[in-house]
């Protein structure tokens, strides 16, 4: 009797274990919008939160958009107000999938993936594929993903006037170290 009962407890564990999330709240998001000869338009926010699931590759993640910092007080005022709009749309969210991913097959060299996703922010949702470098050391998998999304596509204002000093194509960059 007392094996019929412990061995649907022992794989229900095995499942339960093989669901795992690991996550981190101190991934990094950089963005730069600048063109050439221009101060340069770059924000770091170092508290995005990053979600993953290792047995089935899927992804998710949240950035305040307050948490953004610049090198000047007064970019970040008008990154917030004007154009982010940070009281109506205070965050970003990315909810996708690393394609082909296996948590077994990671190493501690890094290893090129792909993910698809949808990214919400400013009240718009696009879908995006993004590369990624994937590695991992011990029990902490690091995620390194670079992809570009258009200002325009999701209905950031910038304004005629100084158009020409920010670029609609913006370079993201995620860093997350799950543990």
């Amino acid at each position: 009797m007392k094996k019929i009962i412990i061995m649907p407890m022992i794989l229900a564990s095995f499942l339960v274990f093989s669901q795992e999330k690991i996550l981190t709240k101190s991934s990094t998001i950089t963005f730069e919008a600048s063109v050439p000869s221009f101060q340069p338009v770059l924000g770091t926010n170092t508290n995005v939160t990053f979600v993953l699931n290792p047995a089935t590759g899927e992804i998710a993640s949240l950035a305040l958009i307050k948490g953004f910092q610049f090198e000047m007080p007064l970019m970040e005022e008008h990154f917030n107000e004007n154009y982010m709009e940070t009281d109506k749309y205070p965050k970003a969210i990315f909810r996708g999938k690393i394609e082909k991913f296996d948590a077994n097959n990671l190493t501690e060299d890094y290893k090129d993936y792909l993910i698809k996703g949808n990214l919400e922010l400013h009240g718009k949702s696009r879908d995006i594929n993004a590369s990624a470098k994937i590695t991992r050391t011990g029990s902490r998998i690091t995620i390194i993903s670079d992809f570009a999304v258009n200002a325009s596509d999701f209905g950031i204002p910038i304004p005629s006037l100084i158009k020409y000093k920010l670029d609609d194509r913006v370079k993201v960059q995620i860093i997350a170290v799950l543990k």
